[in-house]
């Protein structure tokens, strides 16, 4: 079955978004936004402007949607790009100097270091464990569709993607875990991940209240992950049963063979934790939103993943063998990046597609606005995976960033693609999923972008998993 045979039409649904106000809005309702809803912090005419430059709290900040400038910063001249401080402030407690918050040599000896545990080969074990883990949440599912209610699938999906993360990295489960880092990773999200005023107008060396109770939600949470790594250090392994951990303790950076330290895995594994697993069990979430409300691409999806997933176990190939799937992952990437924000401030003074900037000025790329600016999207505000189809021209550069651009982009995405892949094509293949469509679902952007409420989901299990043979990708 061809996948353009399978869309035939198709008509994209308009996926869930908030409307920007018209005008633009006062310092205090931006402040409000910052705590609340960064989304409805831009006003309506950001959509259809390349770039604007204005105030913010003392600064100037030019706010970008145009692929040359964001070129420019993000991949030309990278070096003169640093983090804000309200980010480091953040960030910094609970993930300590790790990659995302390194940088100069310590960054690049990291980068290096780390990049062997996410070639391809390395995505077969992601790809074994995610239907592996896949496989157990299926049957807790079967349950509650039995039971006859609605599923908060981002609860499930939460905890299925932090039961891949541990087992990928660690070998190990969540099960005695899972509960207590949940509690701490809410709380700290809740009143602590979000900027309050005083993060953006103390200067860096002043801490604030929230800088006081972020360093003790940190250390707890960095004693938690010592704990684990520890733990993993000291279990016996077979010398066929490798995981990320192993790839990372061996890693040596070429030339020098320095390794990481402790302390250094530890913040490793702490981003990648934190950082990898909310917005992959998001991205996820948001996928199932779009595929329950586009009955014509989950029964596709689900097609698909039938003549691939039963094969066998899935490698690191799993993503090009489900072309149509991965679009689907693509798509929603575009319409809800987990990454809505890019901010950062000029090291020094720069030209940037003609607007002069000075040391210290601010630099503002949305790929929530960036990925349905009417500049750079047909229908932008439609779901429609076609984009991202095999033969389907490719988004200019400078205008798709679901995991950033440039030498600093993130590290996990072949990991979180890989793992979306496979679970939401175990998912469409086992069950139809099914919203009330009189529920509103409203994206709310803090920290990373959710579903406020979190959807219920009606699943519907297949009498027995669709099976048709495999698409060809090369008719789409």
């Amino acid at each position: 079955m061809a996948i353009d045979l399978a869309l035939a039409g198709y008509e994209p649904i308009l996926a869930p978004s908030v409307p920007p106000p018209e005008q633009p809005l006062s310092r205090l309702e931006v402040l409000r936004a910052l705590r609340t809803n960064v989304l409805t912090a831009y006003a309506a005419d950001a959509y259809r402007r390349l770039s604007s430059v204005g105030p913010f709290f003392g600064r100037r900040s030019l706010l970008t949607s145009d692929p040359e400038a964001i070129q420019h910063v993000l991949v030309s001249n990278p070096t003169n790009y640093t983090r804000t401080p309200a980010t480091f402030r953040i960030l910094r407690p609970v993930i300590g100097d790790g990659l995302l918050l390194s940088d100069g040599e310590d960054w690049r000896f990291q980068r290096r270091t780390l990049a062997p545990a996410f070639t391809p080969r390395a995505m077969s074990i992601v790809a074994r464990v995610s239907a592996e883990q896949a496989a157990a949440k299926l049957a807790e599912l079967q349950v509650a569709a039995g039971d006859g209610g609605r599923v908060d699938l981002l609860r499930h999906m939460q905890s299925l993607s932090l039961e891949i993360a541990a087992r990928t990295l660690f070998s190990t489960t969540m099960d005695q875990r899972a509960g207590q880092l949940r509690q701490i990773l809410e709380r700290y999200s809740r009143w602590l991940g979000r900027p309050y005023p005083l993060d953006i107008l103390l200067p860096p060396s002043w801490p604030s209240p929230a800088d006081l109770a972020r360093r003790v939600y940190g250390r707890r949470w960095l004693h938690f992950i010592a704990a684990m790594v520890e733990q993993r250090a000291r279990m016996a392994r077979e010398p066929d049963a490798r995981d990320l951990f192993d790839l990372l303790t061996e890693a040596r950076e070429a030339g020098s063979g320095r390794q990481f330290t402790f302390a250094e895995l530890r913040d490793q594994f702490a981003t990648m934790i934190l950082a990898g697993h909310e917005t992959t069990a998001l991205t996820m979430t948001w996928a199932l939103v779009l595929l329950a409300q586009a009955p014509a691409v989950q029964e596709a999806v689900a097609a698909e993943a039938a003549a691939v997933l039963p094969a066998g176990r899935p490698d690191g190939d799993i993503v090009k063998a489900m072309p149509l799937t991965q679009a689907v992952v693509m798509e929603t990437l575009r319409l809800f990046p987990p990454a809505f924000l890019i901010i950062r401030a000029a090291k020094a003074a720069d030209q940037v597609q003609g607007i002069r900037l000075q040391a210290g000025d601010l630099v503002s790329i949305v790929p929530w606005i960036l990925h349905r600016h009417e500049a750079h999207w047909q229908a932008p505000g439609r779901f429609d995976p076609r984009r991202f189809l095999p033969g389907a021209p490719a988004p200019k550069k400078g205008t798709y960033l679901p995991f950033g651009a440039g030498p600093r982009t993130c590290i996990g995405a072949q990991f979180a693609l890989t793992e979306a892949v496979v679970v939401l094509g175990e998912l469409c293949r086992h069950f139809r999923l099914s919203l009330d469509p009189a529920d509103e679902i409203r994206p709310v952007a803090v920290v990373t972008t959710h579903p406020d409420p979190p959807p219920l989901f009606t699943l519907t299990p297949r009498r027995q998993p669709v099976a048709v043979p495999p698409a060809d990708a090369s008719a789409a």
